[in-house]
């Protein structure tokens, strides 16, 4: 098929699939009516505290001297993060996560 009939047909075929979805008639949704502000009343974080366990289990597999890298986590928030997590196991699990 040439480029002249697949085109219309490409046309054709998006306008059926917007108008039969209902969506295409209508403004789509916002997050209220100022999104860029956070809403009244809901929880916030105002610090994080990482214990001695949490250190512990962070610097799984390592030894001291821990190189200078790794004091990022004195600034690890409670986001999530790869490196307090397994991995993949077998040889790819060097830090001996799944040997514990």
């Amino acid at each position: 098929m040439d480029r002249a009939r697949i085109l219309p047909l490409i046309l054709a075929s998006a306008a059926m699939t917007a108008s039969s979805a209902g969506w295409a008639d209508t403004d789509p949704y916002v997050a209220g009516t100022t999104p860029w502000e956070r809403p009244v009343g809901v929880p916030m974080i105002t610090g994080v505290h990482h214990d001695a366990a949490w250190y512990q289990h962070a610097l799984t597999g390592l030894e001291p001297p821990y190189p200078h890298s790794i004091r990022f986590l004195e600034d690890q928030g409670n986001w999530n993060t790869p490196f307090n997590r397994r991995g993949m196991p077998g040889r790819y699990d060097i830090r001996g996560w799944y040997t514990k």
